[in-house]
């Protein structure tokens, strides 16, 4: 930890902490850094520098200086990220900062990127909006500013591993995710109705992977709903790893026209479709899956859009 230099009369020192003093001080002076004492600060003694400088005796105690809270902890191996939200004393809320940092995190340009597994540390997954920001007097600019840093669209496959409560935008963050593996602990609600605040950008994603009715009943009465299977925790990776097998730019494909063509009529969606079967085909890794399934062995795919015609 740093500590920063705090300047008073004290005690007289030992002569152990003299030498400790000096050692300190000529460290700090040459390289103009803020140092670290930790066994100064729990011990709760101070040093004297009278000897260092002639311009009279002056002591100095350690002061702790905060360090910047990380509020999401980002890791990735072989094609797989894991972004884990990391604010649990205040039950991981999505204030600005938290989201900032989490939409920093879900950047998919890198070209390794295969999946993304989204998690968190503490018994609640996530509780939504911090509140504390949403009152007056931080005004409707901020407010929209909150609420545009929700939406994310990626072109990898994005998984929710869930164990405890998502309320509200953290509901959303969840049903947003392509895939959510949960546990026996889990539980989902948009409570925002309770506070007088309805979960209408929340709505948005559980209205899309729920059944409507389902979707009123929790927006109307904010009251949780439990997951109905309990599914072990090591199945996030076994599905993560599952994907990587996959060509990317087939997934990216994929899933690009899935979600496009949920909102059409179904004559219109089987329209779109064909057309992307087509462009499917034409790519390499499209062909390659064709050809290594003929040839009996396993493909090896470019990952990229390529035409193969």
């Amino acid at each position: 930890m740093k500590y920063t230099r705090d300047w008073h009369i004290q005690r007289e020192p030992t002569i152990g902490e003299k030498a400790h003093a000096k050692q300190l001080w000529v460290y700090a002076l040459v390289t103009q850094n803020a140092f670290s004492v930790d066994n100064c600060y729990h011990m709760q003694y101070t040093f004297v520098t009278s000897r260092l400088f002639s311009t009279g005796r002056v002591f100095c105690t350690s002061t702790p200086q905060s360090e910047p809270h990380q509020y999401v902890l980002t890791s990735q191996d072989n094609g797989i990220r894991t972004i884990c939200l990391n604010d649990p004393k205040k039950r991981n809320a999505l204030s600005l900062s938290m989201l900032e940092a989490l939409q920093t995190s879900l950047n998919d340009d890198d070209k390794d990127l295969r999946v993304i597994i989204i998690t968190a540390k503490g018994p609640v997954f996530s509780a939504g909006h911090d509140l504390k920001e949403l009152t007056s007097k931080d005004g409707r600019d901020y407010h929209m500013r909150v609420f545009n840093t929700c939406s994310n669209d990626l072109s990898v496959p994005v998984i929710a591993q869930v164990s405890g409560l998502a309320t509200a935008a953290g509901c959303q963050l969840v049903a947003t995710c392509d895939i959510a593996v949960v546990s026996e602990k889990s539980q989902f609600a948009t409570p925002g109705v309770s506070v007088g605040l309805f979960c209408s950008t929340p709505a948005v994603a559980v209205g899309r992977a729920v059944p409507r009715k389902v979707a009123m009943e929790m927006l109307f009465t904010g009251h949780p709903i439990s997951s109905q299977e309990a599914l072990q925790h090591g199945l996030t990776m076994k599905i993560a790893r599952r994907i990587c097998e996959t060509s990317k730019s087939v997934v990216h494909l994929g899933k690009a026209t899935f979600y496009a063509q949920l909102n059409l009529e179904r004559r219109e969606a089987y329209k779109l479709t064909s057309k992307v079967m087509v462009d499917n085909l034409s790519l390499m890794d499209g062909q390659e899956g064709i050809k290594a399934f003929i040839e009996k062995r396993k493909p090896v795919w470019s990952h990229d859009t390529n035409k193969a015609h």
